[in-house]
């Protein structure tokens, strides 16, 4: 029943961050308010702030992978800026079109207190350590991956139309949206059971929360970096 707490809050999450996208500020509020709800069901279900990764060790752990991980992914950005078709992945209209003032917004507040905070508290903190204390790690790492690709089902709408790497691979047209979608969801599901894995192996959430950050604030901070 707990369990089914927690995804009945992130469906209604889900469905008010897509309905709110365009406020950022709603979004953020959103966001925050659900990271609150879910850490009240942890605590009700019993779980310990080192079952979630958040203890003071843990936390510790997680403060010493985060430049390597950062570093890592500014360093594979950069070479796939080298090279034209990974520009094309960076040429996201959500991206490239945003102001100074709305770069740093998504940078340093909606991707870290936002999407992140809430991503990752959600699945690779409670929900996985729920599952993982009835059913194992791989079951755990299994059911929050395919709810995190599930996750980002809505959001990818449209995404064949904002992003020419995209658009390329699977048409832009109306017709061919169901196709992308799909795929994002798949490529999200991967990158969940990544983020699983690493939340595994640093017995830390801040781990995995300092590799989602890396990839999205560096996306957009990059993005204007890409040609036209």
């Amino acid at each position: 029943m707990r369990i089914v707490v927690v995804v009945f809050v992130l469906v209604a999450a889900n469905l008010l961050n897509n309905w709110l996208a365009r406020d950022p500020y709603a979004y953020v509020l959103t966001c925050v308010t659900a990271t609150a709800v879910l850490l009240l069901i942890a605590r009700w279900d019993g779980l310990t702030s080192a079952d979630l990764g958040l203890d003071a060790a843990a936390v510790r752990r997680g403060l010493r992978w985060a430049p390597f991980l950062a570093g890592a992914v500014l360093i594979v950005f950069l070479l796939l800026l080298a090279v034209p078709a990974g520009r094309e992945a960076f040429r996201d209209a959500r991206a490239v079109d945003l102001s100074a003032g709305q770069l740093v917004w998504r940078v340093f507040v909606r991707v870290p207190f936002g999407t992140v905070l809430l991503e990752e508290v959600a699945f690779r903190g409670v929900l996985w350590a729920m599952l993982r204390r009835r059913y194992g790690t791989a079951w755990a790492t299994a059911v929050s991956s395919l709810l995190f690709g599930l996750w980002h089902l809505l959001p990818s709408r449209g995404l064949n139309r904002s992003n020419p790497a995209v658009a390329t691979a699977f048409g832009s047209g109306s017709a061919d949206a169901a196709a992308s979608v799909a795929a994002a969801v798949v490529a999200m599901v991967a990158a969940g059971v990544i983020l699983c894995e690493l939340r595994r192996r640093s017995d830390s959430l801040p781990a995995p929360a300092a590799l989602h950050w890396s990839v999205n604030g560096f996306g957009y901070a990059l993005a204007g970096a890409a040609p036209g």
